[in-house]
């Protein structure tokens, strides 16, 4: 099975601003109606997984740096706790920094990306808390190769990658992202030194990406919905 294809749903205002908080009362609207628009085209897109990155993780994950105290060996570079599983919660942590005590995120089964220098302590972790894993064999985490286990192993077959700023920016720059589903909400943000939707360091991301237009379509709440096809230039 080849690796699942990856849709990147973000929502924003007209400026591009990714911190959700910091524009939402412009619109007039809660926090909670947004998201409710957004979550909606999420179930109208459909995927059966969804990745963030570990500061998105955090809102989920039971304590930050606080390590398991588990012993024992654990299996690399992959552990299957759900076999079963026809949704999947995909959370990349590098460093193992997110301790999780259940094995699920509202339902959807959870599967951890880690780096190749996370100790058999966290991974036992894990896997008592019947979390899912993939261990990277090099430094950081091989996004590709995630991918393809994802879809090899786990069986998905279309992702939404709903990471931070980084994660977004790392899967571009990879070549990973096959389709941006952008909901922009009427507000400006304007608010200096924040992220962005993608954000590719230095050098940015110009170069990375060829966007096709798909679709557009009023969302709800003054919004659009824009869907493009991401080709390499």
């Amino acid at each position: 099975m080849p690796r699942p294809y990856v849709i990147c749903h973000m929502m924003s205002p007209l400026d591009g601003r990714l911190i959700v908080n910091d524009w939402a009362e412009a619109t007039g609207h809660s926090v909670d109606e947004l998201v409710k628009i957004y979550d909606g085209l999420h179930e109208k897109i459909g995927a059966d997984a969804w990745l963030s990155g570990r500061a998105t993780g955090e809102e989920f994950a039971d304590a930050v740096d606080r390590p398991y105290q588990a012993t024992g060996t654990a299996a690399r570079p992959i552990h299957i706790a759900n076999p079963d599983a026809g949704e999947f919660a995909v959370i990349v942590d590098k460093d193992g920094r997110l301790r999780w005590d259940k094995s699920d995120i509202d339902g959807a089964h959870l599967v951890v990306l880690t780096g190749s220098d996370v100790d058999d302590a966290y991974l036992a972790g894990l896997t008592q808390a019947g979390v899912s894993y993939i261990v990277s064999e090099k430094d950081g985490v091989d996004l590709k190769n995630a991918l393809d286990l994802l879809g090899t192993e786990f069986g998905v077959k279309r992702l939404m990658l709903e990471g931070g700023a980084q994660t977004n920016g790392h899967f571009l720059k990879a070549g990973l992202v096959d389709e941006v589903s952008l909901v922009i909400f009427p507000a400006i943000g304007g608010k200096s030194n924040t992220p962005a939707i993608f954000e590719g360091g230095e050098d940015g991301l110009a170069g990375r990406a060829r966007l096709t237009f798909i679709s557009a379509e009023a969302a709800g709440l003054g919004s659009v919905h824009l869907r493009y096809r991401v080709g390499r230039p």
